[in-house]
């Protein structure tokens, strides 16, 4: 049987690319230093899932799977000396503590005898997590080592869609290794990124440029996402699904990720009716009661949303230089700057920066590389709308 190794044994991990790894034919190693999901993993040799809709939820198990300590640096290696695919799911903040280790097991490896070359998918929240994970890794390895890592290994970036629900303490209860997760499944990847022959997997898409996807997840999935969390706690939401009960929240939404989406499809020369269609799917999945997404966690770090090159400013600037409409896109970003949970560590930094400088200002700082006509009208756009969410307040 071929053989995978999926680092990270979390809710991605199990819940999307170890069970793409399993219905693909692959036996599947699962490293992790939590000891209690390695240590259950190797006792039953699969583990549940569980596929959650409005309509209800399909139990099934995912099997041909077994646990390494990740603490175990030579087990770690001749799992990974045997791998023919392997994928990261640990977390951005993670992959510098698994860097030394990688570059220990690529190092068995290649000494052990197996030249053939490896791909890593990397399935982490960032921005070129590849080429971060492989840097990491290369200042591990000495001059004959970084050699091999490029000629070698393969880092494929991938675009990670699929939701995982927050469960609660009962389905906690249920079993040490349940997972829960959405009907959707796909897995966009780099298509250039492949040092082998791209392999056989359920539900891959390789794709290039992969840039595209990127913006896709970003502009789109992940925009609507907030805008959705925004505009619902201005509602006095609690969560997502709560939210997308709203016509008028529902309608701006979609509408905004319409604004995106015609710009990714003139930007790429992507058929605009594929990504309406992805458009519409999202709005049935952002209605998933069964997640259970809450406003304050996905409209969480407000901060790093409104950023310069982020899922707001990035897609209005997009839009603005492909000559294309983003008036919904600023209905998200007004929102977003009245977003001040108790809990949010960020949000208060955004309410002083407004109170201090002003709501133009804040705008600016954000779009300065538009020239001056096209400042002013994304400036005078967001100023509009955030005067009108607090007239309403």
């Amino acid at each position: 049987m071929k053989k995978a190794v999926m680092y990270g044994a979390g809710n991605i991990g199990r819940g999307f690319i170890g069970q793409v790894f399993s219905l693909s034919g692959y036996e599947v190693a699962f490293v992790d230093v939590n000891m209690a999901v390695i240590d259950a993993l190797n006792a039953e040799k699969s583990y549940p899932l569980r596929i959650v809709t409005n309509e209800g939820e399909t139990n099934t198990k995912v099997e041909n799977v077994y646990g390494v300590n990740g603490n175990d640096i030579e087990a770690v290696s001749k799992t990974i000396a045997e791998a023919d695919i392997m994928a990261t799911a640990v977390g951005v903040n993670i992959l510098k503590f698994i860097a030394p280790v990688l570059a220990q097991a690529f190092t068995y490896r290649w000494e052990s005898g197996n030249m053939t070359p490896l791909d890593v998918i990397v399935c982490e929240n960032k921005i070129e997590a590849n080429e971060y994970l492989k840097g990491l890794i290369a200042e591990k390895l000495d001059e004959k080592g970084k050699a091999l890592l490029e000629e070698k290994i393969g880092f494929v970036e991938a675009s990670i869609g699929r939701m995982v629900p927050v469960m609660t303490a009962e389905q906690k209860a249920e079993h040490p290794l349940l997972v829960l997760v959405e009907p959707y499944c796909e897995l966009p990847v780099d298509k250039s990124a492949f040092k082998n022959t791209i392999p056989d997997l359920v539900n891959l898409q390789p794709f290039s440029p992969f840039e595209f996807f990127i913006k896709r997840k970003l502009y789109i999935h992940n925009m609507g996402h907030a805008t959705s969390a925004y505009l619902g706690a201005l509602k006095g939401c609690s969560y997502i699904y709560e939210a997308m009960g709203y016509d008028n929240i529902k309608d701006c939404v979609k509408a905004a990720m319409l604004e995106s989406a015609a710009m990714l499809s003139k930007d790429y020369d992507v058929p605009y009716a594929d990504l309406e269609a992805f458009v519409c799917d999202l709005i049935e999945r952002f209605g998933n009661k069964a997640l259970g997404d809450t406003i304050v966690r996905v409209g969480g770090d407000p901060k790093r949303k409104l950023s310069d090159a982020d899922r707001f400013f990035g897609a209005v600037k997009d839009c603005v230089k492909a000559g294309l409409p983003f008036d919904h896109i600023v209905c998200g970003i007004a929102a977003a700057m009245y977003f001040c949970p108790e809990t949010d560590a960020t949000a208060p930094e955004i309410q002083a920066e407004i109170a201090e400088k002003g709501v133009r200002s804040f705008v600016l700082a954000r779009v300065a590389e538009l020239d001056e006509a096209q400042q002013t009208k994304v400036c005078d756009a967001i100023v509009a709308a955030y005067n009108a969410i607090g007239a309403a307040k």
